[in-house]
């Protein structure tokens, strides 16, 4: 079976696949769309009220990342793993450490000891959000995390490549550029990306047979994006949606100065949220 007759698509699925993070914004856009992928999906947050919201073929797990034992049993029984769970914008370190930093390694070393062989981590565009606008990067670029929660983000990645070089867990690692309903600002006409090709991502990443651990920014087919995924090709993913149909509204709104982080960097204004100093 060569490659393109292995990609999602052709019926296979997974028999449980885990949903970290199922209560977040993406979380939630993303829980109904991975059913698709799996006979039983194990949804988990913090949020407890999640299971007020059960729907077929789901199973509801609340589970604090920072809790091992939790993570471990929250893993237990599942073959892949869409790891969304953690805090989502920039934060105090004591914060994101808790969530992000011991957090995907808890859920890295439960898929060890479970024998799970397949992980989608959500990583970030704030991996790299200190280059300018003006620059287009690919995923072989130095790391140039924005704060806090990019770098756990940088951490996160190379804890899946240890997993993938130490134990064979492969990993597709996306670097989610600004998902919502719409592209909002300038800074969205080169980042967005639309929750159907969000969609389309996932499953190539969750399917894709042979990845190790691949690198992709999660991008639509912008004009103008600062990112190119020449060495993720091997996925198959294509894009099928654009930020222009929003350029019009967005540029009728009024132009950052050209200092503004909003215009001068990709990470926006992570780059200058903070410090988070002790009152």
């Amino acid at each position: 079976m060569n490659d393109t007759e292995s990609k999602a698509g052709d019926g296979r699925k997974f028999g449980r696949l885990l949903l970290t993070g199922a209560g977040g914004g993406l979380g939630r856009v993303l829980r109904p769309r991975v059913a698709a992928f799996a006979d039983i999906v194990r949804v988990s947050d913090l949020a407890v009220a999640l299971e007020d919201s059960a729907i077929a073929h789901e199973e509801v797990q609340a589970c604090n990342l920072a809790d091992r034992a939790a993570v471990d049993a929250l893993v237990a029984g599942c073959d892949a793993i869409v790891h969304l769970g953690g805090v989502s914008v920039e934060r105090p370190f004591e914060e994101i450490l808790e969530a992000n930093i011991k957090g995907v390694f808890h859920v890295y070393e439960a898929a060890r000891r479970h024998g799970v062989k397949r992980v989608v981590f959500a990583s970030s565009n704030h991996v790299t959000g200190f280059y300018r606008q003006d620059e287009v990067i690919d995923t072989h670029d130095l790391r140039r995390p924005d704060g806090y929660y990019g770098l756990s983000k940088s951490y996160g990645e190379d804890m899946a490549q240890l997993h993938f070089d130490r134990y064979g867990i492969e990993t597709v690692s996306i670097r989610i550029g600004n998902s919502f309903s719409q592209a909002k600002d300038r800074r969205a006409l080169a980042c967005w990306l639309s929750y159907d090709d969000l969609t389309e991502l996932l499953r190539c990443a969750l399917f894709t047979p042979g990845v190790g651990h691949t690198v992709v920014y999660g991008v639509s087919d912008n004009v103008g994006s600062w990112w190119n995924n020449r060495y993720a090709a091997h996925l198959g993913f294509v894009a099928r949606d654009s930020a222009e149909q929003f350029r019009a509204a967005i540029e009728a709104q009024p132009m950052p100065a050209p200092d503004d982080p909003v215009r001068k960097f990709q990470g926006g204004l992570f780059t200058v949220a903070g410090p988070f100093d002790p009152q």
